[in-house]
């Protein structure tokens, strides 16, 4: 079975629980156990938050796109920003590594998409954004709903 979303919304917090629950619902489909559907749902509010806070600077301005793909039990997931762009990628995915102290920002972000995905790669540049690849395979009940 092969399915896909694409969405773009406002880069406005709010929207992070949106984000989170749609790729949820969507992922829902394959019927994955509860630890993976969490973890699908920590990672997705992970990168839009990331894209809000940091490459739009939580000004409210800017979108953030998300496209997700089903092919049998395996989901990819891109998640994309037009934002500010990351400046030394391999700094920002050491653990503990934040731009925004000031926000009590954990700099874990990164991290926690590395442990739950089994593939994640990320793409930035200054001044044009940042696009992150996530890959999960599901092991669920593989039970299929129409």
């Amino acid at each position: 079975m092969r399915n896909e979303i694409h969405i773009k919304f406002s880069a406005l917090s709010q929207n992070e629980s949106f984000a989170r629950v749609t790729v949820a619902a969507f992922v829902a489909q394959i019927d994955p156990t509860m630890d993976e559907l969490t973890e699908i749902k920590t990672v997705v509010s992970e990168a839009v938050t990331n894209a809000i806070i940091h490459g739009y600077e939580n000004k409210g301005e800017g979108l953030v796109e998300i496209h997700a793909e089903m092919i049998d039990r395996t989901v990819n997931i891109m998640i994309r920003d037009t934002g500010i762009g990351i400046k030394d990628l391999a700094e920002a995915r050491q653990p503990l590594f934040t731009t925004k102290p000031e926000l009590e920002r954990s700099g874990m972000g990164f991290t926690i998409m590395e442990s739950f995905m089994d593939k994640i790669e990320v793409y930035s540049e200054p001044n044009e954004g940042t696009t992150i690849y996530l890959t999960k395979h599901f092991v669920g009940s593989k039970t299929i709903v129409n």
